[in-house]
């Protein structure tokens, strides 16, 4: 007996009947990691800021809402330890492994977790009355909210940074392109919930 979903659960607990096994979630949680790594290959240093632009927080926002809380949580829990035991998943900007961990954009990798399970929990929450794609809007904003405050926090810390340069070096320059990752996400979840309803 397949379980009663709704358009707001994430797409793990849909009606496709190997995403109800955990061998099934396991493969899914271990492909979207690989999915995370991709689109931290994306990236473009900037002379002026240890932080790149990266396609990560595209990637960790769509996750969190397509597989719920637990799961993109776990699954960012499980991205981190790929990358702490020397697989190639971080941004090739960074010197990997565990010295990427403890460096500059370390505030930015373990918000990973935290911001998969707050877009799925966001997801959720969201009234009927709302949009797929509004909801989605509203739980990539909450995600990369939490990803910027962390990330712009341990560079702080880390380089003993005032308020307004870690505001120059880790949040100003990514605005723009946040924005258009953010409403990239929710387009594409909100499409995966009408293919999924099909």
């Amino acid at each position: 007996m397949q379980p009663i979903t709704s358009s707001r659960t994430g797409l793990i607990e849909g009606s496709r009947p190997l995403l109800q096994t955990m061998t099934g979630r396991i493969v899914l949680c271990f492909a979207a990691t690989l999915f995370v790594a991709a689109c931290a290959h994306v990236s473009i240093p900037l002379f002026f800021t240890p932080v790149p632009i990266t396609l990560q927080t595209f990637a960790v926002i769509l996750i969190g809402m397509a597989l719920g809380p637990l799961a993109g949580f776990s699954t960012m829990l499980l991205y981190l330890a790929e990358g702490a035991a020397g697989l190639p998943v971080f941004s090739p900007q960074g010197p990997g492994g565990i010295a990427q961990l403890l460096g500059p954009t370390a505030g930015f990798l373990f918000s990973y977790p935290l911001a998969a399970a707050l877009a799925g929990w966001a997801m959720r929450s969201m009234p009927r009355t709302v949009s797929r794609f509004g909801s989605g809007i509203i739980a990539a904003l909450v995600s990369s909210t939490v990803i910027f405050a962390m990330g712009a926090g341990w560079l702080a810390h880390l380089m003993h940074l005032s308020a307004a340069t870690v505001w120059g070096l880790a949040i100003a320059p990514f605005l723009l392109g946040e924005a258009i990752k953010i409403t990239a996400a929710a387009g594409i979840f909100s499409g995966l919930q009408r293919w999924q309803k099909s």
